[in-house]
């Protein structure tokens, strides 16, 4: 789809001057330390805004840059990420500050293609960081930029995928200041999320989140608090968390290949 330049004119005029009279304010929006942005970055994923607010500020008082979250134990870091879920990602940008601080002087690469060689980066969280860390007019894709293309230029229609609305994020990325543009499609989506029920269903990519309660995820996240206070023997974790010793064993040997936790004796405990 080709868009004549007053279409994206008044596209864009629609989403910055909602901007102007209704943008949010976060903590990670008012700074451009590519450290607390890649932070904010991964601890958004998959995880509502009014979570990451708290998390975030605890986060940043406890590590406040790459250094002290590269000396950090897996332990520690676990303990301040405790609530958020997908613990791997706590993992991960640990993993990240300790490549950080020994490959790259503690300097956030500007390239996406580099970025993506990080654990927990894909191409869309890649394309984000730049764009608010060095306002590089990167062009991505996330829930809430889907939701306003869909809207706006997808009415009605189904089936839509990411390869169809790229494009058009291409041509109508506001090239003076990207950093503002993504906040405000940000915001934007928010609103039309909250008067219309489930947009995103019009989506091609669009799955039901599975439910929590019961899920191994739950699970997961159980283990991981247990060790995270003392080493426990799969019989203890059993006693605490579920009677499935099938189930809890598959788990457990998950957890060691994801590098979470290590077998020490008849016990496990936290990787260091």
């Amino acid at each position: 789809m080709k868009l004549t330049l007053k279409k994206i004119e008044d596209f864009q005029k629609i989403i910055l001057n909602h901007y102007k009279k209704n943008g949010r304010i976060f903590p990670w929006r008012e700074t451009n330390d590519p450290y607390a942005i890649l932070i904010s970055e991964v601890m958004l994923q998959q995880t509502q805004v009014t979570r990451v607010i708290t998390k975030f500020e605890e986060w940043m008082k406890e590590f406040p840059d790459w250094e002290s979250l590269a000396d950090a134990s897996l332990q520690g870091v676990l303990r301040v990420w405790q609530g958020m879920g997908y613990n791997r990602r706590a993992k991960a940008l640990r993993d990240i500050a300790q490549r950080m601080v020994a490959e790259f002087n503690s300097t956030l690469p500007q390239d996406p293609t580099v970025l993506q060689t990080f654990p927990w980066i894909g191409p869309h969280t890649a394309g984000s960081i730049c764009a608010f860390a060095f306002n590089i007019p990167t062009i991505f894709i996330e829930t809430n930029v889907r939701t306003v293309y869909l809207h706006h230029f997808f009415k009605n229609k189904t089936g839509i995928s990411d390869t169809q609305i790229e494009p058009l994020v291409a041509q109508t990325v506001y090239r003076k200041n990207p950093r503002i543009w993504y906040n405000a499609i940000m915001d934007y989506g928010t609103k039309i999320k909250a008067e219309n029920p489930n947009p995103s269903r019009n989506s091609k990519h669009y799955a039901k989140q599975s439910k929590f309660e019961g899920s191994d995820r739950q699970i997961r996240g159980m283990i991981l608090k247990h060790l995270t206070h003392s080493p426990h023997t799969p019989t203890a974790l059993g006693k605490k968390i579920t009677p499935d010793k099938t189930r809890l064993n598959t788990i457990v040997k998950n957890l060691v290949k994801d590098g979470m936790i290590t077998k020490s004796g008849r016990s496990y405990k936290l990787s260091t």
